[in-house]
Parts: structure tokens; C-alpha cells; sequence
């Protein structure tokens, strides 16, 4: 029983059709040199035997490892919380799995990344890796390129360096945001910004702020709340600690995670959202749409980014160069999360808060 639910091998296949496992080799693998028949024979008992090629036999065979790479320099627990990265990586895989092919996965510590790009180009473990989280300053584009390593960069094209980049436009959300935030009477709104390092942290701040003084307001205050939830609800409760005549009527917040985070806040503070205060995400995480109220945010399609990012990767390794590609702007999805400033404005405490809560800080 065992060996007849065994995988079929080459050399089955030859004993089949009566040929050395070579031509067997050269018949599966397209090469010439063999006569239409006995080609046609291999090819036979391959599919009587129900032969299927290995993938990483195959791409090996092609001088390629048949993977991609994707290495992350954040911590562990931050990437199983960030919902983008999931969502990405889904994308990617499902270009890579119907091929047979693999992501090679590496999280590491800012002082181990460079040696991790080395040892996948060097070990050959990988056909080009995928840039993400793309910083200021950022060293890898020109470190893939010394390496001879093809990449592609999931980011703005600025930031690439002369490579392919994949990019996709968060501002006009942002924009939108705090202009629909404007037309419902919101003159004091504030931003929960993500980390400094990372452009695109930088680039919702700016946009952000560039939006609110269009509208001709002064930026409301600032606070970082590092992507995730412990830090999105440590700014809330410094932003919502301040006296009502003072507080902020919105808060924009750079992700779904600390905008969930600063949602919940509100409420343990006694505060109604939208009533009290107006609470605006990024991401469309599918949590979003159910929390209580729903979550006014930004569906920016991260399953769709992965898979145009691995296809950019492909034409690279094939063509050694390919054209940038820039995705469908992110669009504002304006949930019950948003809604009219408080009557009076920022200057006007509700009424349904009797008591302000005792707030203590916690740490991001």
C-alpha cells in the first residue's frame, strides 16, 4: 500500500516508457533532442503515472529558486496586529501559489536586516525580494542593487531609487477626511501619526495638515500612536484629557488599529462617538465595518498592492527592468464614526458629560 501511494517519480516514468530518466528530464522540461515519439511516450506514462513536476526541482533546473522574499524589519507582535501585512502577503501568494512558488518570510532587528538581503542573495534562496515599510533615507534599494538582487519597491516612486516601484496614493483620503470633517462644522481636528521613520507615516501627516490649512485652520495637535493599538489609545486619552473647551472634535488617525483603540477610549471616557467626538481610520480592515459605531476609514486594497507587486517582480527578474506601477488612489469611506461637530463647537462641553474621567496615561 505504502509504495503504491507513493509520489511517482522520474525514474518510474522512464521505467514506463522504456528510456533513461535523462530523457525523461529533457522531455518534461521542453529541451530538444529527442525524437516526437519517444517524446510522446515519456509524456504518456507521466500522465498514466500521474507524474507532477517539483517546483523547486523545476526552478532549480532553470537556475531559479522559484521564491520571493520579503524581509521585515518590525517587531513580531507588531506585524500579527498590523492588518495590512496579512492582507499583502495574501496578495502576493496568490500569484505566487497557483505556480507552485514560495514567499520567504524573514523578520529580523534593524541591525540584522542588511545581513538578511545578503544571505538571501547569496545563498540563492530566493529569485528577488519586495520592499515594504519604505523609510527616509532608506538603504536597501541601493543594497538590493549591490547585491545584484532583483526588488521591487511597495511604496512611492520617490523613494525607490531607480528601481520598480508599486505605489498607491493615500493622500486623497486624507484630503477627504478632514474636508468632510470641515463641511460638518469640525474646526479643531487632530492627528494620531504612525511611525516618524516610514515615509508613508510622514506623507499622511503631511496630507493631514496641508488639508486643514487649506481649509483655513489652524492643525490641531499631534501625538504618535506607532501603528498599533496600545499607542492609538494612549494618545486618545492625552487628546481627550483636555478640557472640552479645548479638546479636539476629530481625530484622524494614521490606521485602522489605533483608530479602533482611540474609538473604544472614547467610550471608556464617557465619551459618544460621533456626538462628542469624530473618529476617522485608514486601512478598511474588515473589523471597521463593525465596530460600534462603524469606523469611518480608507479602503486602500492591500490584497490587490501584493498581487501587482509580485507581477512587477516577475517582469524584473525576466526583463531586468519593468515600469512603475500606480494603483487606484485609497478612498474615504465615510462611516457613522464621523459626523456634525458638537453644537457650539470645540468651545462647548456636552452635555450628556457630567463628569470629567480620571485618565491615566499609559505608555505607547
Amino acid at each position: 500500500m505504502a509504495a503504491r501511494d507513493r509520489r511517482p517519480t522520474i525514474a518510474d516514468v522512464a521505467k514506463l516508457a522504456g528510456v533513461s530518466p535523462s530523457a525523461v528530464s529533457f522531455a518534461l522540461n521542453g529541451r530538444p533532442g529527442l525524437a516526437k515519439e519517444t517524446k510522446s511516450r515519456i509524456l504518456a506514462a507521466a500522465a498514466e503515472l500521474g507524474w507532477r513536476p517539483s517546483r523547486p526541482a523545476q526552478a532549480l533546473s532553470h537556475g531559479k529558486a522559484g521564491a520571493f522574499g520579503l524581509v521585515l524589519t518590525r517587531e513580531t507582535d507588531a506585524i500579527g496586529a498590523d492588518p495590512f501585512f496579512p492582507a499583502f502577503i495574501a496578495g502576493v501568494e496568490s500569484v505566487l501559489s497557483p505556480r507552485g512558488d514560495s514567499l520567504v518570510l524573514h523578520v529580523t532587528g534593524p541591525d540584522d536586516e542588511a545581513a538578511a538581503y545578503t544571505r538571501l542573495a547569496a545563498d540563492r534562496r530566493v529569485d528577488g525580494v519586495l520592499l515594504t515599510d519604505m523609510r527616509i533615507d532608506d538603504p536597501r534599494p541601493a543594497l538590493t542593487s549591490e547585491l545584484r538582487l532583483p526588488a521591487v519597491v511597495v511604496g512611492d516612486p520617490e523613494c525607490a531609487q531607480g528601481l520598480c516601484a508599486v505605489g498607491l496614493d493615500d493622500r486623497p483620503a486624507f484630503t477627504s477626511a478632514v474636508e468632510r470633517l470641515v463641511e460638518l462644522g469640525h474646526r479643531h481636528i487632530a492627528h494620531v501619526a504612525g511611525p516618524q521613520e516610514f515615509r508613508h507615516s510622514r506623507r499622511r501627516q503631511e496630507s493631514w495638515e496641508l488639508a486643514v490649512r487649506a481649509a483655513g485652520l489652524t492643525p490641531g495637535p499631534v501625538l504618535p500612536g506607532g501603528f498599533t493599538a496600545d499607542g492609538g489609545a494612549a494618545a486618545t486619552r492625552e487628546l481627550l484629557a483636555a478640557d472640552a473647551r479645548d479638546r479636539p472634535t476629530a481625530i484622524v488617525y494614521a490606521n485602522d488599529l489605533s483608530a479602533t483603540a482611540g474609538l473604544a477610549v472614547a467610550h471608556q471616557l464617557g465619551l459618544a462617538v460621533p456626538e462628542d467626538v469624530s473618529v476617522v481610520g485608514y486601512d478598511d480592515t474588515p473589523l471597521a465595518a463593525y465596530t460600534h459605531p462603524p469606523l469611518a476609514s480608507a479602503r486602500a486594497d492591500a490584497l490587490g498592492w501584493g498581487a501587482a507587486a509580485a507581477r512587477a517582480l516577475d517582469a524584473v527578474i525576466k526583463d531586468g527592468r519593468a515600469d512603475d506601477v500606480e494603483l487606484a488612489p485609497a478612498e474615504l469611506l465615510p462611516r457613522a464614526s464621523m459626523g456634525p461637530a458638537p453644537a457650539g463647537g470645540p468651545g462647548r462641553k456636552s452635555e450628556r458629560t457630567t463628569i470629567r474621567p480620571t485618565v491615566r496615561r499609559e505608555p505607547c
